[in-house]
């Protein structure tokens, strides 16, 4: 690969602004039921608690992951061939990103998306480092809204979306073929989509991911609220609510909460927003399938499966989707 001729990289900021965020929480408060929406996890502390979470040893998804792309990292990377563009969907800390990095053969560019600035100048800055002849194209994005996708000086000639940590699981089935849908567009015929799924496993398992006892978790749960108060004025008494997540067997799902304790009003850019006690605010699914089951969601969004890996204990799996000839 020769060394690129313009500087280290370029960063796409395409974040989404105060008004975005005032807008989706207004929306997702006036709601019944309440809701906020889980990519405004993100910002510089939510990232920073999430990768604790990740170390954590209830926490289970990540280091499944880590142990399919160890194990297989260049079967994966075989099957993308030469001179691919990989670009990463959610791409935080690229810590899982660099087993396909180190086994590809001559990729052409690799665009890491995420929702958070911060962490993606620091990510993209190390990786430059340590790949200084890979052409890097970092995006700020909000990927579940469409954005333009930035061109490598070389032509690739496969491009492939890495969807991986499960993020998928952060939308219901009926949203995740639309989702896929868009992204089959953008790949093109012949263009693949490596995602990462949660498998269904025993819900006490789930239950010890989502409820560590540092209260990690429920930390990065509270600093929604905290990043609400601090980017729109808003009041949210943090002592007033309280995490609360759980297995919902009948959605095959966990789901995260914000519990109110007592009746109380918060005030966001004048609107005022009651809640009785008991009632909660839903701030994240994370949804478990069985591997057929996520098959033929991905086949109702145009796209074959071709390859298939789990981590040794079953808990995570890692499927390589082409999309469909028409």
């Amino acid at each position: 690969m020769k060394p690129l001729p313009q500087r280290a990289f370029e960063f796409l900021d395409l974040a989404p602004g105060v008004g975005d965020l005032l807008e989706e929480v207004q929306e997702g408060l006036r709601s019944t039921p309440k809701y906020l929406p889980s990519k405004y996890f993100y910002d510089k502390r939510g990232s920073e608690l999430f990768e604790r979470i990740t170390e954590l040893p209830g926490y289970y998804l990540t280091r499944s992951e880590l142990d399919i792309l160890q194990d297989f990292a260049p079967a994966i990377t075989k099957a993308m061939g030469r001179q691919c563009y990989l670009v990463e969907l959610g791409s935080g800390n690229c810590m899982k990103t660099r087993f396909l990095l180190d086994t590809l053969e001559d990729p052409v560019a690799y665009a890491p998306v995420d929702i958070c600035a911060s962490t993606l100048r620091n990510a993209a800055a190390t990786l430059h480092r340590e790949y200084p002849r890979l052409e890097l194209l970092p995006v700020c994005a909000d990927f579940t809204r469409p954005f333009p996708l930035p061109k490598p000086h070389v032509s690739p000639r496969r491009t492939v979306i890495y969807f991986g940590g499960s993020t998928v699981g952060n939308f219901t089935p009926r949203q995740t073929v639309p989702l896929l849908e868009i992204m089959a567009s953008a790949l093109g015929q012949g263009g693949v989509l490596l995602v990462g799924i949660d498998l269904k496993k025993d819900p006490r398992i789930l239950h010890r991911a989502y409820n560590d006892a540092r209260g990690i978790t429920a930390a990065f749960n509270l600093n929604l609220l905290v990043r609400i108060n601090r980017e729109l004025d808003a009041d949210f008494q943090l002592d007033c609510f309280r995490h609360y997540a759980f297995y919902n067997p009948t959605k095959s799902r966990v789901e995260m909460h914000l519990v109110s304790t007592r009746d109380q009003s918060v005030t966001i850019d004048g609107e005022s927003f009651s809640f009785h006690r008991g009632e909660s605010i839903l701030t994240e699914y994370s949804c478990k399938y069985r591997m057929d089951d996520f098959v033929q969601l991905a086949q109702d969004a145009g796209f074959q499966l071709r390859e298939r890996w789990t981590d040794r204990r079953g808990h995570f799996g890692l499927l390589y989707l082409e999309v469909a000839e028409n």
